[in-house]
């Protein structure tokens, strides 16, 4: 199991501090504090200190911690910010001509748009994608950094200079999906808000990239039609949450429908040269279930590694925040 965070090389985010249930974050120029029940340890600096940095603090709703409301509240403003504003992403050692912008801003559910511990997987995402279209291969150090000596002696690819096709499921706000436009790929985006599916858009344009597929659908419902009509994809990311709807009332539960879905996304990944990414959240779910899962469902074809992604403060405590496997073919 490998352990990742966002490289030092993206100066728009930081975590500042961490503890008492909290995180004090920067990004770009704001700072936000915001509840994470992981942070189960002592915060290093003062409440003075976390009120005299921050820009603005969440505070959780009467529904907070219960289903459907899980991170429901308001932001208690202490100091002029925007309610929107921009960052730009530059990418690690394994990926770095990567760079595109986001759109934040501050939702009612502590959410801003984007998932800073996710970056790492934006990185493998661009390299897996300039592999297949033979622009670039995995080798020493920046093996390592793109999942270690699983990936150390992959097979050359056999069709390369081409735009890759690939498929973001519970695409959210589209960081992937826009990473995965600026390797070049062929890039179908879908999820089952169209609010957020107007946010990926705006971030795709202030990228300066064009031309993702824009989906508002049940992420199962769509694979089961891709699989019917054989279409195939090189590479899949699916970052699916614990509970959801699709736009037509569609039940979605992680631990009821999780394996079916990966069988189904078994079905339309191509056999050779392609990669998934799986990444999971649910409290729960360790990065050797996700393993499992995955080898479970996509056979014994190809290298897998699984790992947790992580968020490091300034004084070296390490935050876990999701579990991810990754295959590669």
């Amino acid at each position: 199991m490998i352990l990742e965070a966002p490289s030092n090389n993206w100066k728009d985010y930081e975590l500042i501090d961490s503890g008492n249930f909290e995180k004090l974050e920067r990004f770009g120029s704001f700072v936000l504090a915001r509840p994470e029940p992981k942070a189960l340890w002592d915060r290093k600096l003062s409440e003075g200190e976390w009120r005299k940095m921050a820009h603005t603090r969440f505070t959780p709703g009467a529904g907070f911690g219960k289903a459907g409301k899980e991170d429901s509240g308001t932001w208690n403003i202490l100091k002029p910010m925007p309610e929107n504003w921009n960052i730009s992403y530059q990418g690690g050692p394994v990926s770095p001509s990567l760079h595109f912008n986001l759109r934040l801003g501050l939702t009612s559910f502590k959410h801003v748009g984007v998932f800073p511990e996710q970056s790492p997987n934006w990185d493998f995402i661009y390299s897996q994608i300039s592999r297949l279209r033979g622009m670039g291969t995995l080798d020493g150090e920046d093996t390592l950094a793109a999942g270690g000596d699983a990936f150390a002696s992959l097979p050359p690819v056999t069709r390369v200079n081409r735009r890759p096709k690939v498929l973001n499921l519970f695409a959210y706000t589209g960081a992937a999906s826009v990473a995965a436009c600026a390797a070049g790929a062929d890039v179908t985006h879908l999820d089952s808000v169209r609010q957020v599916v107007t946010w990926a858009h705006g971030n795709m344009e202030k990228s300066g990239l064009d031309g993702i597929r824009w989906i508002v659908e049940d992420a199962l419902k769509f694979v089961r039609r891709e699989a019917r009509r054989g279409n195939l994809y090189d590479g899949i990311m699916l970052d699916p949450p614990a509970y959801g709807h699709g736009p037509d009332g569609e039940r979605w539960k992680l631990d009821e429908c999780l394996n079916d879905l990966l069988k189904e996304c078994a079905r339309i990944l191509s056999p050779m040269d392609s990669f998934l990414v799986l990444n999971l959240y649910s409290n729960g779910y360790s990065a050797m279930l996700a393993d499992t899962l995955t080898g479970c469902a996509f056979g014994s074809s190809g290298r897998r590694v699984s790992g947790e992604l992580l968020l490091k403060d300034r004084f070296g405590r390490m935050l876990p925040l999701s579990v991810f496997t990754r295959l590669v073919r």
